[in-house]
């Protein structure tokens, strides 16, 4: 039994949720998500709730139950506060700025790197920290993740690309013998 899909979930107001067969239609005011479910799970909403349901009692049935309970209430609540990821930058010399709809970052490389910012996120750089805000979590993950790849953090001096919440493990270098 899936533990996460047994919860429904609340629909706040101003937040509209319509069911179009296997799609889940989620909107408030202007922004609009959907989620499909493929026909793997029954969806009912019923006294401001959303409630799940396995379609029948095989063990891959189950599994969607809670996936998709998971990422509804993803959505649900990227409409209603929104997600937001912080990365740090640390390095001399490193350092990003926000040019249009174009994330341009110095990274130690011999070129700047410019990173389109995808529709739907809005991000800001304020000194070392850029912040990645959006309503959808997939898309704001994978753009953090997207600009934490052009320079990872290395283990040596810590220099790079790293969430703000991210804990670098330091290694010792190189030490001569005696």
């Amino acid at each position: 039994m899936s533990r996460i899909g047994k919860k429904p979930i609340d629909i706040p107001a101003g937040v509209e949720v319509k069911i179009d067969g296997s799609v889940i239609n989620v909107s408030k005011g202007s922004d609009n998500l959907s989620l499909d479910t493929k026909n793997n799970v029954n969806v009912a909403i019923a006294d401001g709730k959303i409630t799940f349901s396995p379609l029948d009692e095989s063990k891959q049935s189950k599994a969607f139950w809670g996936t998709y309970r998971a990422l509804t209430s993803n959505i649900v609540k990227g409409l209603t506060s929104g997600f937001e990821k912080k990365l740090e930058i640390t390095g001399v010399g490193y350092r990003a700025a926000v040019k249009g709809d174009v994330l341009e970052m110095q990274l130690g490389y011999s070129h700047p790197i410019n990173f389109p910012i995808p529709s739907g996120i809005k991000i800001e750089v304020d000194k070392n920290t850029i912040s990645i805000k959006g309503i959808d979590a997939q898309l704001v993950g994978q753009t953090a993740a997207k600009i934490r790849g052009y320079r990872p953090p290395e283990p040596y001096k810590g220099k790079g690309i790293k969430y703000s919440d991210e804990t670098i493990i330091r290694k010792a270098g190189k030490t001569s013998k005696k």
